[in-house]
Formats: structure tokens, sequence, C-alpha cells
């Protein structure tokens, strides 16, 4: 059904399908998780977002226009979809974080999710 990969893992598969990423994007892009999703041919890559305290956090939601088009660019050669998944705290339901929330939502491809990935949402069944 799926295939899930840590960090580093995503560039041993990259490897093991023959793609060199160095001739795809200048510098490696680290997902917190990814997951490929068979059966809808598509790469949810997943950044977790837990803060407590104001932070770089603030800066990193607004990179993800960025971020999709990099890992779009890096996955392009497997001819699969791609999204990009923001896992956030209920620290960024505040009010001043309405604006980069909006923003994230604006882009294409680019969701966000409070405490937990809903697995319906990525096309996996969800456990009774």
């Amino acid at each position: 059904m799926a295939i899930l990969f840590k960090k580093y893992s995503l560039y041993k598969y990259l490897k093991n399908k023959g793609i060199d990423y160095t001739k795809l994007i200048s510098k490696r892009v680290l997902p917190d998780d990814a997951i490929f999703v068979i059966v809808n041919n598509t790469f949810f890559i997943l950044e977790i977002k837990f803060q407590e305290v104001s932070g770089s956090t603030d800066e990193k939601l607004q990179t993800c226009d960025f971020k999709i088009k990099q890992y779009r660019k890096l996955l392009s050669q497997l001819n699969v979809e791609v999204k990009y998944i923001y896992i956030l705290n209920d620290w960024f339901k505040k009010p001043e974080y309405k604006d980069v929330l909006d923003y994230i939502i604006s882009i294409d491809g680019c969701y966000y999710y409070f405490n937990y990935l809903p697995l319906q949402k990525i096309g996996l069944p969800v456990p009774s």
C-alpha cells in the first residue's frame, strides 16, 4: 500500500531507482517523513512542526512553495504526484498564524493538519 521514508532513506530509494539527485536539485532537501502511497502514485512529504515558544519554525512555514517545487523536481523521474503536508500542534491555532496557514493552503499541493495525519486524506485505510 505505501512505503515510509525517514530523512536520508528517501535518497537511498532514489539511488536504487538510478536517480542522481545532484543532477536535479542543487542542495538536498530532507523531509521529516515521506510516504509513497502506491495506490494513488503520490509522494506525501511530511514536515512535523510542534512548537511551545516562538521561533524559527514560524519562518519555515513560509517555505512550502519552494519546497514542493524542489521535491517535484527531485521526484520528477518517478512520474509521481507530490504533496507537501505540515503536521502542526495546537500552538499554530493562534490568531497570529492565520495568514501563514492561509498561505499554505493557497499553494497547489500544500496542506496542513493539526496533531496527526488523517490517513484517509492520503488514500490509506483507517485502522479499525
